[in-house]
C-alpha cells in the first residue's frame, strides 16, 4: 500500500523551500479544483492581506474577516472556502467538510443572519492557476510537494507557521526540510 498523495480536489500543495516566485514563496495551496486537460485552480491558504470583505463589496453586511491572497491569476474576483455547504445553496465539496463558494447572495443573508460566522469561512482575491497539463510538470520538476488536506490547516493553525506545520506533520525528510530557514538559498 502507498502513502502517496493522489493529485485532485482536496490535495494540498506546499511549496519547496527555495522557491523564488514572490507569489508562492513558503505557500500553501489547496486544491479546489483539477482536470489535468482542462487545469487546475487552487487557493493559497497563509497569505493574508490586510483587506476586509466589507472594503471590496459595498453591500456587504458587516463582517470581522480579513481577505486572503489566493493567487496571481484574477485578483480583481473573490472567493470563498467555508465549512457550511450544507446551508449555503451552489458550494461544491471539496472534502472533509470544506466547501468552495456557494450563491453570493445567500452567502450575505446569512452573514447577516449570524448563521455563518468568521471561523466558518474565509475570502481570497484572485486564484492559483495552472494550464493543462502544467501543474503535473512543476510537481515533476519538485516545485511543490503534496500533502493530504486536514481541514484544521485551513481554519486552526496560524499562518505564520502553516508551511512548516505541514512539512513536519509529513515526517521524514520533510521535517528537516521544515526547518530550513527562509531566505536560505541552494548552492
Amino acid at each position: 500500500m502507498s502513502n502517496e498523495v493522489i493529485l485532485g480536489k482536496g490535495t494540498m500543495l506546499i511549496a519547496q523551500p527555495f522557491m523564488t516566485d514572490p507569489n508562492f514563496k513558503r505557500s500553501v495551496i489547496l486544491l479546489c479544483d483539477h482536470h489535468n486537460r482542462e487545469g487546475s485552480v487552487g487557493f493559497i491558504l497563509n497569505k493574508k492581506t490586510d483587506l476586509r470583505i466589507s472594503e471590496l463589496v459595498s453591500d456587504f453586511p458587516e463582517f470581522e474577516s480579513n481577505v486572503y491572497f489566493g493567487g496571481p491569476v484574477a485578483q480583481e474576483t473573490l472567493h470563498y472556502i467555508h465549512t457550511v455547504g450544507d446551508i449555503l445553496d451552489e458550494s461544491i465539496l471539496i472534502g472533509q467538510g470544506v466547501y468552495w463558494g456557494g450563491n453570493f447572495e445567500k452567502l450575505k443573508f446569512l452573514i447577516e443572519s449570524k448563521l455563518i460566522l468568521p471561523k466558518d469561512i474565509r475570502f481570497y482575491i484572485g486564484y492559483s492557476g495552472w494550464t493543462e497539463g502544467q501543474l503535473v510538470s512543476e510537481l515533476d520538476h519538485g516545485s511543490w510537494i503534496k500533502s493530504e488536506f486536514f481541514p484544521n490547516y485551513l481554519f486552526r493553525i496560524n499562518n505564520s507557521v502553516l508551511w512548516s506545520k505541514i512539512l513536519s506533520n509529513k515526517g521524514d525528510r520533510y521535517s528537516v526540510i521544515a526547518q530550513i530557514p527562509e531566505g536560505q538559498t541552494q548552492n
